[in-house]
């Protein structure tokens, strides 16, 4: 019993299910974004804490190589007393560092939380408003609740479950999923899965130049954006992050998870509304990557009706804010060179009240590509979405390196929806997820389309992708359902129909026989112990 549980590995969600059920029994612990506060305060302190202790692991060592000895007095004093790293590592004061925080006695650790969480926003302007003031005393939970929660969070570590991951994403994930039923559906947040962000990425390639969300939740588009950077060996630092977020919790998630990472970002200094309040107003961008709220309702005020953003389109319905995004991302967008990929409900591509705007997006060549993507890949929604690809200069010319053809008046559609082999272990739902060599293949099918020497005319796959021109799709009615134009092959031609009568009859007798033998074998049964059948 004993090597089984020394075999057992570390589950992130056994973590976070102990977590929020310390928090469902504690006495006074609050409201699902209370609860979600706490836990993702308690996050942030460790990982920034645990990058703390790396931090003077790391430069202890690198004293050593230099034939420098980290714990002569002097040495110490010089180089710890007030550290500088190079890698974005904060200098944290004493009392704000998890090896304090764990080692403080029951009774004073909601106190001792505060300060910690004090003496870093004193400390550093870009963690200012990162918190909410008195986030523990104000709720203030039992010794021993407050005590378990903090053993518990101590689990979490990049070292356990891997320094690319989006870890403090991954518990906004958790707790939406199982906190926030209604808040799912009425507020609209879904946090993106990283294979879906890695995707988008993988499409538009934001390697260099300025990177905008206008709905940026907890900031998975630029962290998994960062990761897609490195792993093609480019320089972060050439990438400027620009964001904003309505909801205050979640302006102040982002915050903590890019001051993590190291990533330079523009927040704004409030959190709002994108459409009533546009912190980046006047401001253009070489890329944006977008997860919108899905069929937001409640996003229109008469302030709005006369608005630039779709002043040469036509005003986005009030009962559904789609489109507002598109025309939204699309007057932020370099005029000759921007691109953009977004997620909307598949709805958009075929509703009937917002006919004349599509039909003027795709008569101004700004739609590149629609793909549809599997059900299952998001946690908080089964419902399958629309990968959107916005490009405003689809004339070619060198991109990254690759000689781009013309392609105006051609869209490329990708019906990816039978990409679900794929299944999630340990979901409580099915869920499935895009793997790399799937993401490689879809970028692939669309990179290959953009390239020279491509013939957009006979570019198809049937049931998978087709180049369409705008000209079939003004016969389609202006609609963007891959549907109606991807070839699909009947498999039930492919059938040898007599031959398949003949399988399924001869089945059916093979199941009349047992079942006359099973009925022969039960009555004889029955008759054996002195039943008169």
């Amino acid at each position: 019993m004993a090597k089984k549980k020394t075999e057992e590995k570390i589950n992130l969600d056994s973590i976070l299910f102990k977590c929020r059920d310390i928090l469902r029994q504690a006495r006074n612990s609050g409201s699902f974004f209370e609860k979600r506060d706490m836990m993702l305060t308690l996050v942030f302190l460790r990982f920034i804490g645990e990058k703390f202790e790396d931090g003077v692991e790391n430069l202890r060592k690198e004293l050593i190589s230099q034939g420098l000895d980290p714990d002569n007095e002097e040495i110490f004093k010089a180089f710890f007393d007030d550290a500088t790293f190079t890698d974005g590592t904060y200098n944290l004061p004493v009392e704000a560092r998890w090896s304090a925080i764990i080692n403080t006695p029951a009774p004073n650790l909601n106190v001792a939380l505060d300060a910690a969480l004090r003496s870093i926003a004193a400390n550093d302007r870009k963690l200012k408003g990162c918190f909410v003031e008195g986030t523990f005393t104000t709720r203030n939970l039992a010794p021993n609740d407050i005590k378990k929660l903090v053993d518990e969070v101590t689990k979490i570590s990049h070292k356990a479950f891997g320094e690319e991951k989006d870890l403090i994403g991954r518990v906004y994930e958790y707790f939406l999923k199982e906190f926030a039923v209604n808040a799912t559906k009425e507020e609209g947040e879904y946090y993106t899965p990283h294979d879906v962000v890695q995707l988008i990425a993988a499409m538009i390639e934001p390697l260099d130049g300025t990177l905008y969300d206008p709905c940026c939740g907890s900031g998975g588009m630029f962290i998994q954006s960062a990761e897609f950077v490195r792993a093609k060996r480019g320089d972060i630092s050439h990438i400027n992050v620009y964001g904003q977020e309505k909801e205050p919790a979640t302006y102040r998630l982002v915050k903590m998870n890019l001051a993590l990472r190291g990533i330079s970002h523009h927040l704004g200094d409030e959190s709002d509304s994108s459409f009533t309040h546009d912190l980046h107003k006047g401001l253009y961008f070489n890329y944006i990557m977008a997860n919108p709220p899905f069929n937001l309702k409640g996003w229109y005020n008469d302030n709005l009706k006369n608005d630039a953003r779709w002043a040469d389109y036509a005003v986005p319905p009030e009962s559904n804010a789609n489109y507002a995004w598109i025309l939204h991302m699309l007057s932020h967008l370099k005029p000759l060179e921007g691109v953009a990929g977004f997620l909307l409900a598949n709805g958009a591509l075929d509703d009937s009240d917002t006919v004349e705007i599509r039909k003027k997006l795709i008569q101004n060549d700004k739609v590149e590509a629609i793909i549809i993507l599997p059900r299952e890949l998001f946690i908080t929604t089964d419902i399958s979405v629309t990968l959107w690809i916005l490009n405003q200069n689809k004339k070619g010319g060198v991109f990254h390196g690759r000689e781009l053809r013309n392609r105006e008046h051609e869209i490329l559609f990708m019906d990816l929806r039978t990409w679900t082999e794929n299944p999630v272990k340990n979901e409580n739902k099915k869920k499935v997820l895009l793997t790399a060599e799937q993401i490689g293949r879809a970028a692939d099918i669309y990179h290959t389309w953009q390239s020279e020497g491509t013939d957009g005319t006979n570019y198809a796959v049937p049931e998978l992708y087709r180049s369409v021109s705008v000209d079939e799709i003004e016969k389609q009615a202006w609609s963007l359902v891959p549907s109606k134009y991807i070839e699909f092959i009947d498999h039930d031609l492919e059938i040898d129909f007599p031959a398949e009568m003949r399988r399924i009859q001869n089945e059916m007798r093979e199941l009349l026989a047992q079942e006359k033998e099973s009925q022969r074998m039960l009555e004889d049964a029955f008759r054996g112990i002195g039943y008169d059948l």
